[in-house]
């Protein structure tokens, strides 16, 4: 089912608090629900499409529907893949719109680990009967493990070095000094990543994602809804996902899942790379940038440290402007969910809403990408190209 054309994202929210206090999942769940459907001028009436992941309360999205009052549902879909799961539910979103399934889909994600003292654990997913948790049993940090894994073999493959991971840190801190709701607004320099303690190397902690309570929500609409709407008028036009796994211990982790979701994204979408200006990559570590611009095709495989350097990521500076909320590293990463606030900052910067010092002057066509679960291990990719109306 291809969906060019056939949905628009008419309306968005990112909750502005980073530490949630007694508020509990399901009140930032309604918050941004809420915030988005007055962002498109909708209201709770008008949603007959409800998507959310494990990290919401209870049954996810009976429960939701219950405590937001939706009374006139005909889809629902809760489709759990960690930190690319709302790019997937835009998809799902904007193909159940294509068959007349519904008309306006609200997406919500929210998540509050550090008022739960939860740690890196993913809400809502009972991992005790993973066939793979024997193995993994008593090792602390996993996630991070698992990504400096990843580093490694790329520093091994193709000489990337710390100093070039450092930059995607760097660039992501440049912009975050502008965001005031972000967690982390100072800005930082190679060197400060390079002193900062080392988590697993060779990623220091400078090197990885902030961990903030927090969510945020989308609003999916088809065509006719968004015409009546006085919004701007953003459009989906190409959508992509897949999954990798470990094969039984053949896996190659030199790449990843993004390699075929960017691809069928951009077929989708008629349009290339080059015609990218603003992209929102997932930032859960350095590493992370650095894997996606080379599976995605913003630089050759086994380049990305080098188009990461010297500020190539800043906007007003580099060839590709990316994060310019400050991403997960500097802003906002909301447990383990950091895709849906990707999708956020590239409707902002699709619709012209960004900071205007970070504001993209080309932004027909914008980008947002995420991966959930673990590169080193299995997991999901989801790619969405927007277009300015």
């Amino acid at each position: 089912m291809k969906i060019k054309d056939k949905a628009y994202i008419a309306g968005i929210c990112e909750h502005p608090i980073r530490r949630a206090g007694e508020l509990t999942t399901a009140q930032l769940h309604a918050d941004v629900a809420l915030g988005a459907l007055e962002d498109a001028g909708l209201t709770l009436d008008d949603v007959d499409a409800y998507f959310c992941g494990a990290d919401a309360p209870g049954l996810g999205g009976l429960t939701m529907a219950e405590y937001l009052g939706l009374r006139n549902l005909k889809h629902m879909d809760t489709t759990e893949t960690g930190g690319s799961s709302y790019l997937l539910h835009v998809r799902h979103a904007a193909q159940a719109i294509a068959v007349g399934h519904c008309s306006v889909a609200l997406i919500t994600m929210a998540d509050r680990p550090l008022a739960k003292k939860q740690g890196t654990a993913l809400s809502g997913v009972d991992r005790s009967s993973m066939p793979d948790l024997p193995f993994t049993v008593g090792v602390p940090g996993m996630p991070v493990y698992g990504y400096a894994m990843v580093a490694r073999r790329h520093m091994y493959e193709f000489g990337t070095t710390p100093e070039q991971l450092a930059w995607v840190k760097v660039a992501a801190s440049h912009h975050a000094q502008y965001n005031p709701h972000a967690l982390r607004q100072e800005v930082v320099t190679v060197e400060d990543v390079l002193q900062s303690p080392m988590v697993a190397d060779p990623l220091h902690r400078l090197d990885c994602c902030v961990m903030t309570d927090g969510g945020g929500a989308v609003v999916v609409v088809s065509p006719e809804v968004a015409a009546r709407l006085n919004k701007p008028k953003v459009k989906i036009i190409g959508t992509g996902e897949a999954t990798k796994h470990r094969d039984g211990g053949f896996m190659d982790i030199s790449y990843s899942a993004g390699k075929w979701s960017g691809e069928r994204a951009f077929a989708e979408a008629g349009i290339s790379v080059d015609d990218i200006h603003y992209a929102s990559l997932y930032d859960s570590f350095t590493i992370t940038v650095i894997m996606q611009l080379e599976d995605l095709g913003f630089c050759r495989k086994g380049e990305g440290g080098k188009f990461v350097q010297d500020g190539n990521l800043i906007s007003g500076q580099g060839r590709l402007a990316f994060n310019t909320d400050g991403g997960g590293l500097c802003s906002n990463h909301p447990g383990n969910k950091g895709g849906m606030t990707k999708l956020l900052e590239a409707v902002r910067q699709c619709r012209g809403q960004a900071h205007p010092l970070l504001q993209v002057k080309n932004r027909e066509f914008v980008l947002a990408h995420a991966t959930g679960a673990m590169m080193s291990s299995y997991h999901s990719a989801g790619t969405i190209i927007l277009q300015a109306e």
